[in-house]
């Protein structure tokens, strides 16, 4: 099975849900999105496919996540295509879904 992980390798809950991805011998493409983010389409088709909303994907304890308190979902996403820190992590995709990875183990429902 294919699995892309959008990760941060600074994050503990980010390399969990990596280990289980590769414990499970899944062909892993892993984007560390700090450094090469998704566009703002690309972050709604993952966000529609998991059954999320933006906010829902916002990660809150950010300090910019604040300013967004009473934003549209558009202007969520666009902060978070602006400004990657500000999306939750991980985001796992496979053929069967998108999960966001917390806790981690709810990747395995996409395996």
């Amino acid at each position: 099975m294919k699995a892309t992980i959008y990760h941060n390798p600074r994050c503990s809950k980010s390399r969990e849900a990596l280990a289980i991805l590769e414990d499970t011998g899944a062909e892993v493409t892993v984007v560390e999105y700090l450094e090469t983010p998704p566009s703002r389409d690309e972050l709604a088709r993952l966000y529609a496919r998991a059954g999320l909303s933006p906010r829902e994907g916002l990660r809150k304890a950010e300090n910019g996540a604040k300013a967004l308190k009473d934003a549209s979902d558009d202007a969520i996403l666009d902060a978070m295509a602006a400004h990657p820190i500000l999306i939750e992590r991980p985001l796992v995709e496979t053929e069967k879904g998108v999960r966001l990875g917390r806790p981690p183990e709810t990747v395995r429902e996409i395996l």
